[in-house]
């Protein structure tokens, strides 16, 4: 419940969100609040809706029941192009680079000029997307790797990639599940540089395992269990509820 506050005084207001797949309810009546440049955290044991979330945020999957507004707008109601052109970008668990393509290719076809990739190629490239390359190029540790093919990068670097080809569309909330899945420890620490500098123009919404890595970013942590709200708060707090203790940091 909402005291004072209405949802659209929140960058993202998911509220009683229900999502059912033959009769099992993967979301229910799940409610959360997400303010301008926040990084959430969504921790919780296997099965308890993580990935669900998003793939409802971002129009995938549609809710049985409940509303997501996101800067006053309803995303229930939209496709997932719309939902993509309102400012949520998302990143899913396997990282989808274009392979045969460079670093600098990469970025420049996610550039905001026509979104199909054979659109994006047919463009002039000039100063203002160039320019706009190498800055996200430089955020994302890959500025001395802009000629360098896809194929050729570490696991890391291709999370970054795709984590950047996101970037340069410059959503408002950014959504990436397990981000630091497989990466050594120095990509993890990097990692987490690169979310909390990116927060002062956008939100960040992250599904994550690694509780070292939810300590070094998170504002706020929501732990879910069974598609419902078990507990929430700084890192500090989630991780001595004792509810939380005994159904997922305890195992």
């Amino acid at each position: 419940m909402l005291i004072g506050h209405q949802p659209k005084d929140f960058l993202l207001a998911v509220s009683g969100l229900t999502v059912s797949f033959d009769g099992f309810k993967a979301v229910n009546d799940l409610s959360f609040y997400v303010e301008e440049n926040e990084i959430r955290v969504i921790i919780g044991p296997n099965g308890a809706g993580k990935t669900t979330v998003l793939d409802l945020i971002c129009g995938k999957t549609r809710a049985t029941s409940g509303s997501i507004q996101f800067r006053g707008k309803e995303l229930t109601k939209l496709k997932e192009n719309e939902i993509v052109k309102a400012g949520v970008g998302r990143k899913f668990q396997t990282p989808s680079v274009f392979e045969d393509l460079t670093v600098f290719e990469n970025l420049e076809i996610s550039f905001p000029r026509g979104r199909t990739v054979f659109g994006s190629l047919t463009f002039q490239r000039d100063t203002t997307v160039t320019g706009r390359v190498e800055e996200v190029a430089e955020m994302i540790f890959l500025k001395d790797r802009l000629q360098t093919s896809a194929a050729e990068l570490s696991h890391g670097q291709k999370q970054w990639l795709e984590i950047g080809m996101l970037l340069i569309q410059n959503p408002d909330l950014l959504m990436l599940d397990e981000p630091v899945a497989g990466m050594s420890v120095s990509e993890r620490a990097k990692t987490a540089e690169l979310l909390n500098r990116i927060i002062k123009d956008r939100s960040v919404l992250v599904i994550e395992h690694d509780m070292k890595f939810v300590e070094d970013i998170a504002h706020k942590v929501t732990v879910l269990h069974q598609g419902q709200i078990l507990s929430e708060g700084t890192m500090e707090r989630v991780k001595n509820d004792p509810k939380v203790i005994e159904v997922y940091l305890g195992h």
